[in-house]
């Protein structure tokens, strides 16, 4: 299948990466993605290390169900984060990816959508706290202003676009900086108040938003003739979004069951080993965040398929054997960052090892069903595992604790891996012909690493 020709373009158009690039491109996995992800990995290592500290230090400063309180709100504003975005972001990418025409009204289609939907969400969380007399309420409506920084966010498609991720890595990294500086003053000053520490971290995040927009502000197109409204962003964006707010809903609903089942305390400490997952998933978000434009092109070339199955495969089996190898070191990892307490998780961060090994295949399968432009699918895969995960933690909470919420969490990850395989197996055909076996070497992996890692901890 051939490539689209070539749209013609106003010369005061900023020429991108989008359709010239694609026809360069091939089903290989392009070397820029790899070097693209791995800057991406070397910045959130260097944020989640700021993260690691600061719930180091807050799992020993915030006493009782302070801890607890304060990781149920970093739930709610990761609710938020997706809830804002409500699929503008992959539409504004899917749009734009090949054609640089389309940058400029698609974003104020999609800003427009962000905004409205901040505003409601500002709303609802501050109703939300001084109605239920949250200790700090004031500080969590201060917080709850950070989602409105979304809609100049959306300026960073132009970097996603090229797959140049240096200018928003540099950025993260100095909000993580800000946010971890913030914590150490107010830690100073012997503030006990979670909502304080909260407003401090929307703050960082905040920061990095606006200055994306100011970094990205000179490489947004600026044509010099009228460009015809976008249109049809919202059909195209809701299914997403519904889909993105459901991944985050089956990520974070356990935090419903345990903090109403076993109780603050508990939930704190679940949710550490819930931050070791985030850590250790994060190759596989970034690879598959930015491999979203290429996967686009290579839809359009007719050979998305391969091109997925070639992004995911080596992932899933780097994953799975690191995964299995890890789990004795569940313990060590948990009291050695927040404290001995933690070691109580163990159980719940050893299935949520599986877990991670899960995400490495789901991730990137998911990613390129969203490429297949048809939001649909997306939009059950996500709503079915978020009622699988429901279900899940309704049963196996009450019975386990904690460690249910991170068995449905497995289960969740590994549904989703499978019904986004199947999709591409109709709709992008040469997916299944292209080596289904390496599929295989995720769960081999996990088994044989699991096992070497029984016996030599049994020495």
């Amino acid at each position: 299948m051939s490539l689209p020709p070539p749209i013609e373009r106003d010369p005061a158009m900023p020429q991108g990466h989008g359709v010239s690039e694609s026809a360069a491109e091939t089903d290989a996995v392009p070397a820029r993605l790899w070097r693209a992800t791995a800057l991406q990995v070397a910045g959130r290592f260097y944020g989640s290390a700021c993260t690691f500290v600061t719930l180091a230090l807050l799992a020993r400063a915030l006493v009782g169900e302070d801890f607890g309180r304060y990781t149920f709100y970093l739930a709610i504003f990761a609710l938020l984060d997706a809830l804002v975005d409500f699929g503008t972001g992959t539409v504004a990418v899917r749009r734009s990816a090949a054609d640089n025409w389309a940058t400029a009204p698609v974003l104020k289609a999609a800003r427009s959508i962000r905004l409205r939907i901040a505003l409601v969400s500002f709303a609802a969380v501050t109703t939300f706290a001084f109605a239920i007399g949250e200790p700090g309420a004031q500080f969590i409506a201060i917080a709850a202003l950070y989602p409105l920084t979304h809609v100049w966010e959306l300026s960073a498609t132009v970097f996603k676009n090229r797959l140049a991720w240096g200018i928003p890595v540099a950025i993260r990294a100095a909000a993580a900086t800000f946010r971890l500086v913030a914590v150490f003053a107010l830690l100073a000053f012997d503030v006990e108040t979670p909502g304080a520490y909260l407003a401090a971290t929307a703050a960082g995040s905040a920061l990095a938003n606006l200055l994306l927009h100011r970094a990205a502000w000179p490489l947004l197109p600026k044509p010099t003739i009228a460009i015809q409204p976008a249109r049809g962003v919202f059909a195209e964006a809701w299914p997403l979004g519904i889909a993105l707010i459901a991944q985050q809903a089956y990520f974070y609903v356990d935090n419903v069951f345990v903090r109403a089942i076993d109780g603050t305390v508990e939930l704190g400490r679940y949710n550490a080993a819930v931050r070791v997952m985030s850590f250790l998933i994060m190759v596989a978000q970034y690879a598959s965040l930015t491999g979203l434009p290429w996967l686009t092109r290579r839809r359009a070339a007719g050979d998305l398929g391969v091109a997925a199955a070639r992004l995911g495969q080596p992932l899933s089996a780097i994953a799975g054997l690191g995964c299995g190898l890890a789990l004795p070191l569940a313990r060590p990892i948990l009291e050695g960052l927040f404290g001995e307490p933690f070691g109580a998780a163990t159980a719940s961060l050893q299935w949520l090892l599986g877990a991670t090994a899960a995400v490495y295949a789901g991730a990137t399968l998911l990613t390129a069903v969203v490429s297949l432009g048809r939001p649909k699918f997306v939009l059950m895969i996500a709503v079915g595992a978020l009622a699988l995960n429901v279900v899940g933690n309704g049963i196996l909470v009450p019975m386990y604790g904690h460690e249910g919420a991170a068995i449905a969490t497995l289960g969740t990850e590994i549904a989703v891996a499978v019904a986004s395989a199947a999709v591409l197996a109709v709709h992008a055909p040469s997916f299944a012909r292209t080596r289904p076996w390496a599929w295989l070497l995720g769960p081999v992996g996990f088994a044989l690493g699991a096992a070497a890692s029984g016996a030599i901890a049994g020495h």
